[in-house]
């Protein structure tokens, strides 16, 4: 029997995951649909596109809960039923996947950002912080938001190796999907990397079109 308790436990982190905060912010805000403006893209990016940075902000914070929610409720409650760190890493992955192919909006949603490092911060809290330094220190001397997202995918892996070999058991189960979490969110920025390599991403603080984030 508790062999079926991780599989509902990933199915719920997805359907979890699939709860898209940028459009069910925005509407319970009075605000457009996101997916109808700017890069139409699901996200706490685009939904500041909108001039409302509280409705970004609340959609940033909950886009990372829905990440942290599920790792962390393993991590709590789950010895009893069998979840151990794969299911950690199982759920983690579903809550990122529900994100980027979210099961109540057409398979349609953002390119996972806030809930990668929702995950990151339900593993270990160190992992997390590492990882938003990361995109700030991009971020503040460069200035472009999708490049310090992607150099913080890249670096996240390498975060949690050094940090679980210092501090805990690494475990590969969860290497292994963060690995994937981070090649997905490469993948989900690929029209971005084309602009970078133009020189036409917007840069942040500046006015910006139907691109980025």
């Amino acid at each position: 029997m508790q062999t079926i308790y991780p599989l509902l436990a990933t199915l719920l982190a997805y359907l979890i995951g699939s709860l898209s905060f940028a459009v069910i912010v925005s509407k319970c805000m009075g605000l457009n649909d996101p997916r109808t403006y700017g890069s139409k893209n699901p996200g706490a990016t685009n939904v500041l596109r909108s001039g409302s940075k509280a409705a970004a902000i609340v959609t940033l914070l909950l886009d990372a809960f829905k990440g942290w929610l599920p790792v962390v409720l393993v991590r709590w409650f789950g010895e009893p039923f069998g979840l151990g760190e794969g299911t950690v890493a199982l759920v983690g992955l579903a809550a990122f996947l529900g994100h980027l192919y979210p099961a109540y909006f057409r398979f349609q949603g953002g390119k996972g950002v806030a809930t990668a490092l929702g995950v990151l911060l339900g593993i270990h809290w160190l992992l997390g912080l590492g990882t938003i330094v990361t995109w700030l220190i991009i971020a503040v001397f460069f200035r472009y938001s999708s490049l310090a997202s992607l150099v913080a995918a890249v670096f996240a892996p390498v975060f949690y190796v050094l940090v679980a070999g210092a501090f805990w058991y690494l475990d590969k189960s969860i290497l292994i999907a963060m690995v994937a979490m981070s090649l997905l969110l490469i993948y989900r920025h690929r029209e971005n990397i084309n602009r970078l390599l133009q020189g036409k991403e917007s840069r942040l603080g500046k006015a910006k079109t139907a691109a980025s984030k």
